[in-house]
């Protein structure tokens, strides 16, 4: 059976606007997927925004937007950002309890085998305008509404810090072996990076004749 990794991003504006798609694929498509979340580009090179280019942050604004739209996807920046960092400088805070909490329980989900559900359910409250979306009750009501008990999740994190680190690490590593951004989709190790690659992907897919019957 192909494989089809997926390196995405909690923090990635475009790797939300990719997740629907994504999760059809694994209903519909007979592929394994191997979801390998990352952290955002600000906390794995943490100087990209002090030393990028100053159009970075405003395109990606429009674009996202634009793309959004495009898509019949509901959208809104979010609040707060999931990581902590001074947009007007470009500094990233040492302490990121946000996105550690994320990622941890992204990695509970996957180890029940509903890692896409979990990103899914998540990114669409990060990114589809709910205000104070990490807050306990916010929280809890966006994951039960995807049959995800926080507290269980919560409990297999609090077990399992050392493999998370480990596995978070190699996730990192091993995606700049075909690119640096999310999203990036690996099938059998061809790369499609880019929610805008998706199209390609699943025409890939349908060559490979890999869509249920």
């Amino acid at each position: 059976m192909p494989v089809l990794e997926i390196y995405w991003s909690f923090g990635s504006p475009y790797s939300y606007l990719a997740i629907d798609r994504l999760v059809a694929i694994e209903q519909h498509y007979d592929v394994a997927v191997d979801f390998r979340p990352v952290r955002p580009l600000a906390l794995r090179e943490s100087d990209f925004f002090t030393r990028g280019r100053k159009q970075f942050l405003p395109y990606l604004v429009k674009d996202a937007v634009r793309e959004a739209e495009r898509l019949a996807i509901p959208f809104g920046f979010a609040v707060p950002h999931p990581v902590v960092i001074d947009f007007e400088t470009g500094e990233v805070a040492s302490e990121q309890p946000m996105m550690n909490t994320i990622m941890g329980l992204a990695f509970a989900a996957i180890n029940s085998g509903r890692g896409l559900e979990f990103a899914q359910a998540i990114s669409r409250s990060v990114w589809g305008g709910k205000i104070d979306w990490f807050q306990p009750e916010i929280m809890t009501q966006t994951l039960s509404g995807a049959r995800f008990d926080l507290a269980e999740l919560s409990a297999w994190v609090a077990d399992n810090q050392n493999s998370i680190a480990h596995t978070l690490a190699r996730n990192e590593k091993e995606q700049l072996e075909h690119h640096w951004g999310v999203p990036l989709m690996i099938l059998d190790d061809e790369p499609f990076f880019g929610q805008d690659r998706l199209e390609a992907l699943f025409w890939r897919l349908e060559q490979l004749d890999l869509r249920y019957q």
